[in-house]
């Protein structure tokens, strides 16, 4: 559709409907105390993070420059190409766990269910808990001698692994969850109605329908979960701390170790820096594959 446009002699005010269009556009204004705080509290600290990647300091003193030491180092330690593989598995593990319970519960949550406000609402609280505090929790509950379940589960890779997904999806599920919700809230009710008309089942329709409907908001949730799994940390740190042996050290650990074990912060900013790295690569790549970036309205036409 061609859009047309008021023409107007040089000098004279726009008209009522020129005005109307404009009513409800927020000013740049508006976006100043965003722009303020996403600036000191997230661009500073990365590229400072950045700076001292590429210098060596202990935490006192003034950093030193040393090139592309801590960088060389990163592709030269034995230790980095495990954390990057058990970071590469928690994410996918993670991201399979989350989704296909988050996605269930949001679609349910969505219906009319009876007492479903009061479930959703419990569902909920996991995530208003601080991640400190769930995996103190956790590691009570998984204690061998007083835990209700009485094995060394964080005595073992595949146990300890295993408990740090199912922590962290404790967590976050419910936030995904309340995405979900509000995705399937936004499917029109008359393609389930034509669906029925046409002899669909429930089955049918979630693959026919809900999943395709909700593909915009399954890229949302996924790179959601991809950054946030990228920065695991106090699960690890309180549940294992990166046992046994290295079998959970993930990257972020291998940075805390770094910086707060042996004092070199120059080597723990590389790592940090190689994180922001990746996580945003994997974002843009996510954004680029599902075509979210240039998404239209799925209720176009309607």
């Amino acid at each position: 559709m061609t859009a047309v446009v008021e023409k107007r002699p040089p000098g004279e005010r726009p008209t009522t409907k020129a005005k109307a269009s404009s009513i409800g556009r927020p000013h740049a204004a508006w976006a100043l105390p965003g722009v303020l705080f996403f600036t000191f509290f997230a661009v500073v600290p990365m590229a400072l993070a950045v700076y001292l990647s590429f210098t060596s300091w202990d935490g006192l003193g003034d950093p030193r420059p040393v090139g592309l030491d801590n960088w060389q180092k990163l592709l030269d330690d034995p230790r980095m190409t495990q954390s990057l593989w058990l970071t590469v598995v928690l994410t996918v593990a993670s991201w399979a766990f989350q989704t296909v319970v988050a996605l269930l519960l949001g679609v349910w949550a969505a219906g009319r269910q009876r007492n479903r406000a009061i479930l959703s609402a419990i569902f909920f609280v996991p995530f208003l808990l601080s991640s400190t505090a769930i995996a103190i929790l956790f590691y009570a509950l998984l204690d061998p001698n007083f835990g209700i379940i009485q094995k060394d589960t964080l005595g073992s890779q595949s146990g300890a692994f295993l408990a740090i997904v199912f922590v962290g999806g404790w967590q976050f599920i419910p936030f995904h969850t309340l995405i979900y919700q509000g995705g399937a809230r936004q499917i029109p009710e008359v393609l389930y109605q034509a669906a029925a008309i046409d002899g669909a089942g429930p089955y049918r329709q979630f693959f026919s329908i809900t999943l395709p409907q909700l593909r915009h908001t399954i890229t949302t949730s996924t790179v959601l979960m991809v950054v946030g799994s990228l920065t695991y940390f106090e699960t690890v740190l309180i549940l294992t701390k990166g046992g046994p042996g290295t079998d959970t050290a993930i990257l972020p650990y291998l940075m805390y170790e770094a910086g707060f074990k042996t004092y070199d912060f120059g080597y723990a900013s590389a790592i940090a820096s190689f994180l922001v790295i990746a996580a945003t690569g994997l974002s843009l790549v996510l954004v680029r594959l599902t075509g979210f970036g240039s998404m239209r309205s799925t209720r176009e036409g309607m």
